[in-house]
């Protein structure tokens, strides 16, 4: 084991070697013996997430080479991805060129498509679980941390209100029931901060922010977006709908002129 990377409530990445091969990775130590507040629910999730993330195989999700569980510790082996959190990225450059935003969009948009076909929707999309590969590429880019991931049967509706304020769907809110178009919801959010450096959505307080996404009320301001592409914005407007079945899906997404041109 070496340095800590991050560190969130439950959980503790660090840096790692493999001693046979000496090959670096990252290592997610989930603690089990921490206080929470429904304990058997939390396990269950680490279960859930586990169960996904050691079948997924993509070039832009995170790759998992193996899981160990233990008493007091759940250990997640993983590959070491050394660009840090998109987040970051969009703080330090303040915005991505539309060449550079549809290059990461496209590659985030056919690691969905992979999720869906294995009828599996992330739920928490956003910039802080899109990891670069390096530094030096703003475009090679992995999705990680499935803790929200849920795995979908045919006819199977989630309704629990779950993701980060900002980009979660309308639908979500409304508690009507949601399935894979959640996903689709934020990649428009992310497409729309890559490009201007901020959400579509925002408010003083989180019921402010909520009341604009039930209303999909969002506008593209003059000094931000005069230099847009039409194409961009029309990319944005047919992800950014509060009828998840008009919503693009990921192989619509794909195909759409402001990816493809």
């Amino acid at each position: 084991m070496g340095d800590r990377l991050g560190q969130g409530a439950h959980a503790t990445v660090y840096t790692a070697v493999h001693k046979p091969s000496g090959k670096s990775v990252a290592i997610k130590v989930v603690n089990k013996t921490i206080r929470m507040r429904d304990r058997q629910k939390a396990l269950q999730a680490l279960q859930r997430e586990s169960s996904i993330i050691t079948k997924l195989k993509h070039p832009h999700i995170v790759h998992i080479y193996e899981y160990i569980d233990s008493e007091k510790a759940a250990y997640f082996v993983m590959e070491l991805l050394t660009g840090g959190e998109l987040f970051d990225k969009i703080v330090e450059k303040g915005s991505y060129t539309e060449q550079e935003a549809a290059m990461l969009i496209k590659k985030v948009l056919s690691a969905i498509q992979y999720l869906h076909s294995q009828n599996i929707v992330h739920r928490d999309l956003k910039p802080e679980n899109l990891l670069l590969r390096s530094k030096d590429d703003v475009s090679e880019i992995c999705i990680a941390d499935f803790g929200l991931s849920k795995i979908v049967g045919q006819a199977t509706m989630m309704a629990t209100a779950c993701g980060t304020p900002s980009y979660v769907a309308p639908e979500v809110l409304n508690a009507t029931g949601y399935d894979s178009e959640v996903d689709l919801w934020s990649v428009g959010v992310i497409t729309y901060i890559l490009l201007c450096g901020f959400p579509p959505f925002y408010g003083d307080t989180v019921p402010d922010i909520f009341d604009r996404i039930l209303k999909g009320k969002f506008d593209y301001p003059a000094d931000y977006w005069d230099s847009i592409s039409s194409e961009a914005k029309d990319f944005v407007n047919k992800l950014l709908v509060i009828d998840p079945t008009a919503r693009m899906t990921a192989k619509e997404a794909l195909n759409h002129k402001w990816l493809t041109s």
